[in-house]
C-alpha cells in the first residue's frame, strides 16, 4: 500500500463500504441481493483486493452495512461479513488477475449456503449452488471485466491501489 496517509486509507475503506452497502441494500437491487438466490451487483467489488489490498476492509465493513438489511440479519452480518473477509483476504494473494473471482464464489458458495439454506428450507447443495452461480455472474460477468480495466489503465489502477 505504501505510504498513505491515515485519513486517506480510512476515506478509501469508507468509501468502498457505502458503495457496497448502496448496491446490496437499495431498491431495486435489494431483491436480486438475499436468498437462496441471488446475484449481489455489489459482489463486482470483491475483485478490488486483487489491486488494492485495503479494500478488504471496504468490503468488510460494507457487508456488514449492506447485510443489515438482509432477512437473515444477524447470520448475514455475522457469519455471511466474515466470508466476505475471507474471500476478500483470498482474492488478495490470488497470483493471477483471472483468479480474483474465485475466493468470492466458493467462499459464499460454501459458507453463506449453509446458513441460508437452513433458514430458507432449501437444500444445501441446491443453494450452495444458486449462491455460486449469482457469485459467478457477480464476479465473472462484472467484477473481472472492471478488474480488467483497472490493470490496463496505469493512472486508475495508482489511484485504486492507494499509491497516490
Amino acid at each position: 500500500m505504501g505510504r498513505v496517509p491515515l485519513v486517506k486509507y480510512v476515506s478509501r475503506i469508507g468509501l468502498l463500504a457505502t458503495v457496497y452497502a448502496v448496491l446490496t441494500a437499495l431498491p431495486p437491487l435489494s431483491s436480486l441481493s438475499y436468498g437462496p438466490v441471488q446475484v449481489r451487483v455489489s459482489e463486482a467489488l470483491t475483485v478490488l483486493p486483487y489491486v488494492a489490498p485495503w479494500a478488504v476492509w471496504g468490503l468488510y465493513f460494507g457487508c456488514i452495512l449492506g447485510n443489515l438489511a438482509s432477512p437473515f440479519l444477524a447470520w448475514d452480518v455475522t457469519i455471511g461479513a466474515l466470508a466476505t473477509l475471507l474471500a476478500a483476504y483470498g482474492t488478495s494473494k490470488m497470483p493471477r488477475a483471472y483468479l480474483a473471482p474465485i475466493p468470492p464464489i466458493v467462499i459464499n458458495a460454501l459458507v453463506v449456503s449453509a446458513y441460508v439454506a437452513r433458514l430458507s428450507g432449501v437444500p444445501y447443495w441446491v443453494t450452495a449452488l444458486y449462491i455460486a452461480l449469482g457469485e459467478t455472474v457477480a464476479t465473472f460477468g462484472m467484477g473481472y471485466p472492471l478488474l480488467l480495466v483497472i490493470e490496463r489503465n496505469s493512472k486508475l489502477k495508482e489511484f485504486i491501489s492507494g499509491k497516490s
